[in-house]
């Protein structure tokens, strides 16, 4: 439980203690507002009707229709309230915790559902605030200022209402006994629930070209089980207990007027208390009612901010860079780089070290596995080395500020990701500042830009989801684009001719010697040799060991003996 005392998501909380001082405040003149029908009752009885005077009725009832309306504007008020304090909350929050959980997910911190997970995590607890559970808990302290007013009334009929708060409390913590487990397995499983759902319509083509429909329903289906159940047993807590809870009130409230009834024949109390403690009795105790009611959405809410609270400290904010580095414009420096997968110790890719100069052009080859794609996802920084460093200019990549250093970087990565949105966001790397020539001029040095212009709406012509309407050899054309794009000083291609047809091929030479010709620094890890024949170094690799580094005709003369080559193809890399 210390997540709800310190931490960023306290430290927001604590931002807004003055909408909270007010919610308070209003709370309390709910709560003594509230004693304006059990007065009302208490006056009709042991004054109204005995003296019988109409003008003293008409005078109460206007009293207590004034005291009911202000009651039910201070009511809406803090429901208000406590709605724009969820708001202001999110809005506090939502940007830092869609950066901690994407950067988690890029290092592999948590399962592949963590992203969305954060997300419905920071939406719970943005339910909770803006429902009536905060009220119910808010309440529940006044139970001991209605216990004092019925002590005002008699003694007796406060001892019988403090024994049923008790009963009521331990009823309260059977329900977190009960339902605590549950709760938390249900938050875990609906993550792995999510996470079969997406994959299998996401892969639905090949699912169903497969006969794997069946399978993976199956495998759906298991996980929603497991999930339903986790559910029902909450459900089953809360209901089981909540309906005890609601039958012992309304039993508690019949012992009261039972004892108020005792009182009224020994002449220690008169006929009005009978009905005030009554009324008052319930007042007390429904807070506890309140509460029982709302524990499901407490203990989830309680369950998602500790689970955010233990994401946020184990990614703090990345810290503003006091000093911006130039733009890189010189080296690229490798330095005894080791790489795993993010989340894993397994290393798969090891010992390079080398350098490459502005205008160089570096080819990564060897056999399939043997670390090359790791490699690639070093150099543009989406893995991070385990041990080593990665200099631009002689910086490591974290003294870039990261959006800066995504400015200097090209990146096609082996499989191909388009991004839902046109053709030119997609390009312009979703920019919304970008510039329609430099989108233009990235297109044309890529060769795609009458491609693009061909087809329906030019520009601006969707893409789909992961770029489902386009063709594998135009994303991977319009992905290379979105590499060149501001003309970056490194440029990592992994495999870039996979798709692509003789014109393809053609249009890549040209983007690499374009970006040679401007003193870029390009990276090609080879699938085909004519993805290198503008390269002028080589790094070679063998079962995630970088063997040899050199100026290229140098390398493929060593490596050509240990590992026949293809005709037309590389030594070691077979031709697609």
């Amino acid at each position: 439980m210390s997540a709800f005392n310190s931490g960023e998501l306290s430290d927001a909380m604590r931002s807004l203690r003055g909408s909270l001082v007010v919610v308070a405040l209003l709370s309390g003149a709910l709560n003594v507002l509230l004693l304006g029908g059990s007065i009302y009752m208490m006056l009709i009885y042991d004054s109204v009707l005995p003296s019988r005077s109409i003008p003293t009725l008409v005078g109460l009832l206007f009293m207590v229709l004034a005291v009911y309306a202000f009651q039910g504007l201070f009511d809406a008020f803090r429901s208000r309230l406590l709605n724009d304090i969820a708001i202001s909350f999110d809005q506090r929050m939502t940007a830092r915790v869609q950066d901690a959980a994407f950067t988690a997910r890029l290092r592999g911190l948590g399962a592949s559902g963590l992203p969305s997970g954060a997300v419905r995590d920071l939406d719970t607890i943005r339910s909770f605030l803006s429902g009536s559970g905060p009220s119910a808990f808010i309440d529940a302290p006044w139970i001991v200022f209605f216990l004092l007013v019925l002590a005002i009334l008699h003694i007796w009929l406060a001892v019988t209402a403090l024994i049923g708060a008790c009963i009521m409390g331990g009823l309260t913590y059977l329900t977190y006994r009960a339902s605590a487990e549950p709760t938390q397995r249900s938050a875990q499983t609906i993550v792995a629930r999510q996470a079969a759902s997406e994959e299998r319509f996401r892969h639905a083509e090949t699912i169903h070209a497969l006969g794997m429909e069946q399978r993976l329903r199956q495998r759906w289906e298991a996980a929603n089980r497991v999930f339903l159940a986790a559910q029902d047993r909450v459900t089953r807590a809360t209901n089981l207990y909540g309906g005890i809870s609601r039958i012992f009130r309304i039993t508690l409230q019949s012992l009261i007027l039972t004892v108020g009834a005792l009182l009224v024949i020994d002449d220690k109390a008169s006929g009005g208390v009978i009905f005030a403690s009554s009324i008052l009795s319930a007042r007390a105790l429904a807070p506890v009612d309140q509460v029982i009611a709302q524990w499901r959405g407490f203990a989830a809410a309680r369950d998602s901010w500790n689970r955010l609270s233990s994401l946020l400290a184990s990614l703090p904010p990345t810290p503003v860079a006091e000093t911006v580095l130039p733009r890189p414009a010189a080296t690229l420096s490798v330095e005894n780089c080791v790489v795993a997968p993010p989340g894993t110790q397994q290393i798969t890719a090891q010992g390079a070290s080398f350098t490459l100069e502005a205008g160089d052009v570096l080819g990564i080859v060897g056999p399939s596995g043997s670390g090359k794609s790791s490699m690639a996802k070093a150099l543009v920084d989406a893995w991070r080395p385990v041990r080593g460093a990665i200099r631009l200019d002689g910086a490591t990549f974290d003294q870039y500020d990261p959006q800066r250093l995504g400015e200097y970087i090209g990146y096609l990565p082996q499989t191909v990701e388009l991004l839902n949105g046109t053709v030119g966001e997609n390009i312009a790397r979703f920019d919304p500042d970008h510039d329609s020539n430099a989108i233009v001029e990235a297109a044309m040095i890529a060769g795609v830009h009458d491609l693009i212009v061909s087809l329906p709406k030019g520009y601006a012509t969707p893409v789909g989801a992961d770029g489902e309407q386009l063709s594998g050899g135009q994303r991977q054309r319009i992905a290379l684009a979105r590499a060149l794009y501001r003309n970056p000083f490194l440029v990592v291609l992994d495999e870039p001719n996979s798709n692509l047809d003789a014109e393809g091929e053609a249009a890549l030479d040209a983007a690499i010697r374009a970006i040679q010709d401007r003193r870029g620094i390009v990276v090609v890890v080879a699938h085909r040799g004519m993805a290198i024949n503008r390269v002028n170094k080589v790094l070679y690799m063998v079962g995630g060991h970088a063997r040899m580094f050199g100026p290229r005709d140098a390398v493929l003369a060593k490596i050509a003996p240990l590992i026949p080559a293809p005709p037309g193809g590389i030594a070691g890399e077979p031709v697609a």
